[in-house]
């Protein structure tokens, strides 16, 4: 039986959840909170979201760059 669109939107709404709580529990917050404003906040929203994209763009780095700044802030993803 092939699953429903609902229940797979609670099923990806559920691993949204449990990715975001890793990515919040795995962080350096200390190392995150010394950061420029603008990359710190690129990490929180990347923390909420997991889209690492986004949060280059908003940084102002590239995807390589950010995720250098994701693996020493300790970031899993």
């Amino acid at each position: 039986m092939a699953a429903s669109a609902e229940e797979l939107l609670k099923e990806w709404e559920e691993e949204d959840r449990e990715l975001r709580e890793l990515r919040r529990r795995s962080a350096d917050w200390k190392y995150i909170e010394s950061l420029p404003p603008r990359v710190r906040e690129a990490v929180e929203l990347y923390v909420e979201t997991g889209d690492i994209w986004l949060a280059a763009k908003l940084a102002g780095l590239t995807v390589d760059e950010f995720n250098e700044i994701r693996i020493k802030a300790g970031i899993l993803w």
